[in-house]
């Protein structure tokens, strides 16, 4: 309320494997946070996202020597790239998200944002959900391959990370406080300008481990890829800082030119006059005059 900005990454889901079957279900979370975020502009729903474009998981086969990692297409791992020109977003490679949910804006005097959303290709998943293994990677291979069940991805481009900004209306608003006011305190309902980012899952910060030791975020280290995640975060904690210099340089794009192939062809006898014959008749003038000068100094 006094103008401070905040970074929310949270995780509406979790995930439980059942002692009997052995299989893992995905259940929805109670962070008692839905009227905290519902007044602010935006609702970030229990459920999942599936995305066809997304980041591959990696199994391992076989025993011991044997033993093979092939990749299959996970759609629970979107991959998010925005097309959106904010400085947060702009030239950046593709963010991994992992068990995302999905984020509804609603109507508030608030400006928001899209900062991340899924590829047109998703889907959301309600919850309570089955999550298994071998039947999801059959039915990622034959959307893959053969493009059935493409009738299911028809969620079109979902929100994952939020960005808000202006003047939030307090949420205890209305509300009987839980405790006393003393004379210091000022109870304020309408906040000054402030910025909100909020993203629909906290495992984009979280490192991968190469034994003890944490990997740089965003570098996956079953496929040897980077991903944006640290860039997103780096540019998102600058931004709330009001440092948009840093950002500004960050995403900074280089255009490198190159030739027209199409105007060299046409235009080649002049390129090769301006860039061979030009030279050699400036040196030759300019051997010219230098022994000009010099027979005239030499006969003085």
């Amino acid at each position: 309320m006094d103008g401070g900005n905040s970074l929310w990454l949270i995780d509406m889901t979790q995930m439980h494997i059942d002692p009997d079957s052995g299989g893992t279900f995905a259940f929805g979370l109670d962070l008692n946070l839905n009227d905290f975020l519902f007044r602010y502009g935006v609702r970030i729903n229990p459920n999942l996202v599936k995305d066809i474009y997304a980041a591959p998981i990696v199994l391992a086969s076989g025993e011991e020597r044997n033993t093979q990692y092939d990749r299959f297409p996970w759609f629970f791992s979107p991959l998010s790239s925005s097309h959106n020109n904010h400085p947060i977003v702009t030239n950046m490679e593709a963010v991994k998200f992992d068990y995302a949910s999905a984020i509804d804006t609603l109507e508030s005097p608030i400006d928001k944002t899209i900062l991340l959303t899924t590829s047109p290709f998703s889907r959301r998943v309600g919850l309570p959900f089955e999550i298994d293994l071998n039947s999801e990677i059959a039915h990622n291979l034959e959307v893959i391959n053969s493009g059935t069940h493409m009738e299911l991805y028809n969620s079109g481009e979902v929100p994952l990370a939020v960005l808000l900004e202006g003047k939030f209306t307090s949420v205890y608003k209305n509300r009987v406080k839980p405790f006393q006011l003393s004379e210091n305190m000022v109870n304020m309902d309408e906040g000054h300008t402030a910025k909100m980012v909020v993203v629909s899952d906290g495992d984009l910060i979280k490192n991968q481990m190469a034994g003890n030791r944490p990997l740089e975020l965003g570098f996956d280290r079953m496929t040897n890829s980077f991903y944006g995640n640290k860039e997103f975060l780096l540019n998102t904690v600058n931004y709330l800082l009001d440092d948009t210099g840093l950002i500004n340089l960050r995403t900074k794009q280089i255009q490198i030119a190159f030739l027209d192939p199409i105007k060299v062809i046409d235009e080649r006898i002049k390129f090769q006059f301006i860039n061979i014959l030009i030279p050699i008749l400036l040196f030759g003038i300019f051997g010219f005059i230098f022994n000009y000068l010099r027979k005239r100094k030499n006969v003085k």
